[in-house]
């Protein structure tokens, strides 16, 4: 069993490695300055530059398809990757990606909204979650009537992720209300020029998710995204798309306080010594460690999986359950390494404290991957023994 690097995945990820060290992290201190103004960490123009750098060294579209311009990286590849952005809590991802579900737009769609969203001059977002409908996708309430060749949208979505500043949305809503999830749902794609509106969710992290309004927003029939009636499938595609991308990058986040604890402990002197000699805090670092190598693992694991068309839904939701539950607890035991300096603002600690709060609830809430886990298990599907069992 070979566990190590080919020698490409090891070049890119010491490429990344290098370009979040020397142009990410040294906008930490103006990113943490803008939040506390309540302003956004990056504006679209200094994301742009940014990805603009990248890509110069021809770093553009990481999962991307080669024949739209990307570097149709894999799974295992592209999880090194995620690893090493998020070493940083800047808000940044390289250019050159769009959703997944937006390959299967029709030639005109494609032109209108997956290219520019590639190039980069649109954003989109994602619209499932309502208000009543979180976890239980299937109970959704938006709905969409014809009138001849248009669509009335009328419905609420919530904590929709680039909501608010979002070009378009990719809105699903309940189409044919006899025939549920399984073929009564549709997804379409919406401008904000049709007239939905957005709205800010103040959070305790810096995710930024919005609500959206629909009320009586017309779409042309061609608006519909992929079949009508099949957008649950859609909907599912696009959140199993990748459940391991989330704790790789909070793997980054671990190894990087794990890092930034050490040396506080080494500097900090207390009674005559430093604090790194303590028991107390030794304990702390080895339980990190340990947890860290357990979470690199997992999260490969299912990347392998991935890249080897082997159904990795069991290791992801592991991966994902795993990844935010020790997240946190690594978090914490930094910011308690570092004493009341880590309960301040004065030090990036509390901030990743707050960010990775949100990883045990959006995409698959700890409690949704546990359930998920256990019937998978219950019902024979998967082994505790794994996939090489």
């Amino acid at each position: 069993m070979d566990l190590s690097l080919s020698d490409e995945e090891r070049e890119i990820r010491d490429w990344v490695r290098t370009f979040v060290t020397r142009e990410v992290m040294p906008l930490e201190p103006t990113v943490l300055e803008r939040e506390r103004r309540n302003e956004r960490g990056l504006t679209r123009e200094e994301l742009r530059a940014l990805r603009a750098k990248a890509k110069e060294s021809g770093f553009f579209g990481v999962q991307t398809p080669e024949e739209y311009g990307g570097m149709a990286l894999g799974a295992v590849m592209t999880a090194l990757v995620e690893a090493e952005l998020g070493r940083s809590f800047v808000p940044f991802s390289f250019g050159g990606d769009a959703d997944n579900i937006l390959y299967s737009a029709n030639d005109e769609q494609q032109e209108r909204y997956l290219l520019p969203t590639i190039n980069g001059d649109k954003i989109s977002c994602f619209a499932i979650t309502e208000p009543g409908a979180g976890s239980d996708a299937r109970n959704i309430r938006t709905s969409a009537v014809r009138d001849g060749d248009e669509w009335v949208i009328n419905g609420e979505k919530t904590f929709i992720t680039f909501g608010d500043i979002a070009d378009f949305v990719m809105v699903f809503a309940v189409t044919d209300k006899e025939k549920g999830a399984d073929g009564g749902v549709t997804c379409f794609l919406v401008d904000r020029e049709a007239g939905w509106t957005s709205a800010p969710i103040p959070t305790m992290g810096q995710w930024g998710p919005a609500s959206l309004s629909f009320q009586d927003v017309r779409v042309p029939h061609s608006a519909i995204l992929g079949e009508e009636g099949r957008g649950f499938e859609l909907a599912m595609r696009w959140i199993g798309r990748g459940r391991y991308l989330l704790p790789a990058r909070a793997l980054g986040a671990c190894e990087r306080l794990v890092e930034m604890g050490m040396e506080h402990a080494r500097q900090r002197v207390t009674f005559g010594e430093p604090i790194a000699n303590r028991q107390a805090i030794q304990w702390m670092v080895a339980d990190s460690a340990v947890e860290i190598e357990a979470l690199r693992w997992l999260v490969l694991s299912a990347a392998w999986q991935v890249d080897h068309g082997i159904d990795s839904r069991q290791s992801q939701s592991m991966a994902k359950l795993y990844g935010g539950v020790k997240a946190n607890e690594i978090v914490d035991r930094v910011l308690q390494m570092h004493g009341g300096m880590g309960y301040t603002r004065e030090l990036p600690v509390e901030r990743w404290y707050r960010e990775l709060r949100v990883l045990r609830i959006y995409e698959g809430t700890d409690e949704i991957q546990r359930r998920t886990i256990a019937r998978n298990l219950l019902s024979g599907h998967v082994s505790v023994r794994g996939h090489l069992g």
